[in-house]
């Protein structure tokens, strides 16, 4: 009896937490069920009623990551290596850019080189999705592969490429309708042809030209997004030697004789040189060397050892001046502003050299007249002749100008000329003709004209220069 007394226990305590468990359940349930309402999102209308609360709120596919970019957009179901519309009208591409900097500009090379955005905008409805909150997607360059972008180049440009730190600096956009957005972040080295014959008083005018290489204007219609607007800089740009002055963008037809017509963009800026470093490099040091040959003109031009070095130094300094300005500039095959002044300059400096030289010989050719006419006249015995210089050449007053000794008439000191009398000497007994010998001998008149013409004439030419280049 006790066997089955005890299993009589059992099933009673089995029934017991069994019907519990129910009671329990009956009362949690409408609990859950308010919980669900609560969090599920307000759904107007009767067509909307959905069992669960789960599928209520309906997932973009486009942030899906079950679905692959390539079945999204249906890229093995179409040839991507035709452009859009192909056999239809032109396809339009839209350009802006973002100039980032201007890192170089080269007077020898004739070239600049530039970093920029480039971004691209054009409409490809073999890449259309569906999106219930129409919103974009966004892609690496590894998608750019495998889709058609547009063929675009740098026209005249040097050595160009596309960032790729830390990966390919790529994005590629695309809408729900079709239109794409690629950009992508390139340096660019382009040729500038510059006109130097103002340097370095110049304006400089460059250009970046972008093109597409294989599309003509039948397949493929290239323009400016919005205008002047699609251009952008950033104001933090600057360059070492130029002032940016200006940004603005064109458009233009280019024709090739054996391919068609194309569209071409052009992004130009104007320069305009610095000129505060020339000035203090070329244009002041230059001027120095000019004022220096002058000082030669207030010594004493028996002092040979004093004038000759100054005058060569002078010539000296001004061609490696000349030089140096040289070495940094292209070969061209016309006059530079810089050069104009330089050489102006080193003809003033090598005319006073030939100065001295015209001082010193005019100088000797007199000496060796009053030699001459000194062994011409007669033995004075050590006495003076009447009207004959008081004093010798080598007690010559350095400072005096053509008056060597010239004795003073009625307050006036006789100039240029000695004159010689020839009257009857009261100790020889002696008697001349009274005939007068006149001989020029006012050399040093040359530097006191030279210190006047030579200051003159370079103030009137630098007056003249900077009129018309500045």
């Amino acid at each position: 009896m006790r066997p089955a007394a005890a299993l009589l226990i059992l099933g009673v305590w089995t029934l017991g937490v069994f019907g519990e468990m129910l009671r329990r359940g009956r009362t949690l349930q409408p609990l859950r069920l308010t919980r669900v309402k609560r969090d599920s999102p307000l759904v107007v209308g009767a067509k909307q009623q959905t069992s669960s609360a789960v599928y209520k709120r309906s997932q973009d596919i486009t942030k899906s990551w079950g679905t692959k970019s390539e079945q999204l957009l249906r890229i093995d179901d179409h040839d991507f290596t035709m452009r859009p519309g192909f056999g239809g009208p032109a396809v339009p591409v839209g350009v802006d850019v973002q100039v980032e900097s201007l890192d170089a500009i080269s007077e020898v090379d004739m070239d600049f080189t530039m970093t920029l955005y480039l971004r691209h905008y054009w409409k490809d409805e073999r890449l259309s999705f569906r999106s219930n909150n129409n919103q974009s997607m966004t892609f690496d360059g590894r998608l750019v592969k495998k889709i058609w972008v547009p063929d675009m180049f740098f026209v005249h440009s040097k050595r160009s490429f596309t960032h790729d730190t830390t990966t390919d600096n790529v994005m590629l956009r695309v809408f729900p309708d079709g239109k794409v957005l690629y950009s992508l972040r390139v340096t660019v080295t382009a040729m500038c042809s510059m006109d130097l014959s103002r340097f370095p008083l110049d304006t400089q005018t460059c250009s970046l030209e972008i093109e597409s290489y294989a599309y003509t204007d039948d397949d493929l219609m290239l323009y400016w997004k919005e205008g002047n607007r699609s251009l952008n800089t950033d104001e933090r740009i600057s360059l070492s030697q130029f002032l940016i002055q200006e940004f603005h963008t064109t458009t233009k037809l280019a024709f090739y004789s054996s391919t068609g017509w194309y569209n071409r963009l052009y992004i130009n800026f104007t320069l305009r040189r610095h000129i505060f470093f020339f000035l203090l490099q070329t244009y002041f040091p230059a001027t120095l060397m000019v004022m220096l040959s002058w000082v030669s003109f207030w010594i004493d031009r028996r002092a040979v050892p004093a004038r000759v070095p100054l005058g060569i130094t002078t010539v000296l300094t001004m061609s490696t001046i000349i030089t140096g300005v040289n070495a940094s500039m292209p070969r061209v095959s016309y006059i530079k502003a810089v050069d104009i002044y330089l050489w102006v300059s080193f003809v003033f400096v090598f005319l006073s050299v030939i100065e001295y030289a015209a001082v010193n010989y005019l100088s000797t050719l007199r000496e060796r007249r009053e030699r001459k006419l000194r062994e011409t006249l007669p033995c004075t015995c050590g006495i003076a002749h009447p009207g004959m210089m008081s004093t010798s050449y080598s007690e010559v007053d350095a400072n005096t100008t053509g008056n060597y000794g010239m004795p003073e008439i009625n307050g006036i000191k006789r100039d240029r000329t000695l004159d010689l009398g020839m009257e009857s000497d009261p100790v020889t007994g002696y008697v001349g003709s009274s005939a007068y010998s006149s001989v020029w001998i006012d050399t040093h008149v040359i530097d006191k004209y030279s210190r006047v013409v030579f200051p003159g004439s370079y103030i009137l030419f630098n007056i003249i220069y900077w009129s018309i280049y500045s």
